[in-house]
């Protein structure tokens, strides 16, 4: 059987990039795709490759009929929360891909955010990651979908910290991003001229994926786990390579340690793949390889003299990092094969 979903926000790359895949998806029926700016306008005149694949134009949010299976809301930090009260009681499963019920607890959701406008629904959400909490999504009503750049991080060192090899207290993340996840809307720092030829840091410290970078971890670690993260804006549109220094807890550490924990956190997660392959050009984790799938590449390398990893983790923003995500979500959530729908590689040469 199909099920019926709706997008509310999905004229932004975030809503066009999951509308992408839900009209691919054999067992998605898309019914309303909502925006305010262009109401009435048809799909295909902003994504301009669906041309054939849909006729329907975006409509109001007041005009959203939520008899249906799932709601994806693709708003805005901040304003999602609103929407989520309003639907819940609907009954309808809702895939939040906003920031508003990634964060656990709501004085740390207002240190990052701001107070929290319906901080009792909190404990309601799971948090997006399948490769983390796949049981409990199976069984949520409302999952929040993770960060991309959490996404990344959280992926290339989860399974380090669960088997205890590297230090928790000083965990350091340097992360390159493209300009999509900055979304449609223009801003300065996101205009060609501006962006081009650059590598530009931004929020070197204090960045608000940091919030959830350290609870997911901690949660694995059973103690708190400690992540410094800057990023860093650069000339692609898509994709995010997170590089993560750590130090070893055994100076005898071997890749063999590294690759037993990676095979073994990952064993039921199809959409990971490790990358660790000196014999061709394409040796480590490269965002090119990702771009337009689904997949998380992570590789490492082990620096013996200083007793540190280094892991090379990543995704492509638009998929893993959100849309593809929350198709991801949304399998588990019916009960659906995890990959339905979303079993492609990227694009090579690209």
């Amino acid at each position: 059987m199909a099920y019926d979903i709706s997008i509310v926000g999905a004229s932004g790359y975030t809503g066009g990039e999951l509308l992408r895949w839900a009209l691919m998806h054999p067992e998605m029926e898309v019914k309303q795709l909502t925006s305010e700016r262009f109401a009435g306008t048809p799909v295909t005149k902003l994504n301009p490759t669906l041309r054939g694949f849909t006729s329907a134009n975006f409509v109001p949010v007041k005009e959203l009929n939520t008899d249906i299976d799932a709601l994806f809301l693709c708003l805005p930090h901040k304003i999602s929360a609103g929407f989520v009260k309003q639907y819940l009681e609907t009954g309808v499963k809702i895939i939040d891909l906003s920031a508003d019920f990634r964060i656990h607890d709501k004085n740390t959701y207002a240190k990052y955010y701001q107070e929290h406008p319906h901080p009792e629904l909190l404990p309601k959400a799971v948090y997006g990651i399948p490769e983390l909490h796949r049981e409990e999504i199976k069984k949520a009503q409302l999952v929040a979908c993770a960060g991309c750049l959490a996404t990344s991080i959280i992926l290339g060192t989860a399974p380090l910290i669960k088997a205890g090899l590297i230090d928790n207290s000083n965990i350091i993340a340097d992360s390159k991003i493209g300009s999509s996840a900055s979304g449609a809307a223009f801003d300065l720092s996101t205009h060609h001229p501006e962006r081009q030829g650059t590598v530009r840091s931004y929020k070197p410290s204090g960045h608000r994926h940091t919030a959830e970078i350290e609870q997911e971890l901690s949660e694995i670690a059973g103690s708190k786990v400690s992540v410094g993260m800057t990023p860093h804006a650069v000339e692609m549109v898509r994709g995010i390579l997170s590089t993560v220094h750590a130090r070893l807890n055994t100076a005898g550490t071997k890749d063999l340690d590294l690759w037993k924990a990676y095979r073994s956190f990952y064993s039921k997660s199809p959409f990971v793949r490790l990358v660790k392959d000196k014999d061709t050009l394409y040796r480590y984790p490269e965002p090119k390889c990702v771009v337009g799938s689904n997949f998380a590449d992570i590789g490492f390398e082990i620096d013996p003299e200083r007793s540190r990893v280094i892991v090379m983790s990543t995704i492509d923003n638009l998929v893993k990092g959100s849309g593809g995500q929350a198709i991801q979500n949304f399998n588990l959530m019916f009960g659906l094969d995890e990959k339905m729908g979303l079993w492609q590689p990227g694009f090579h040469p690209l």
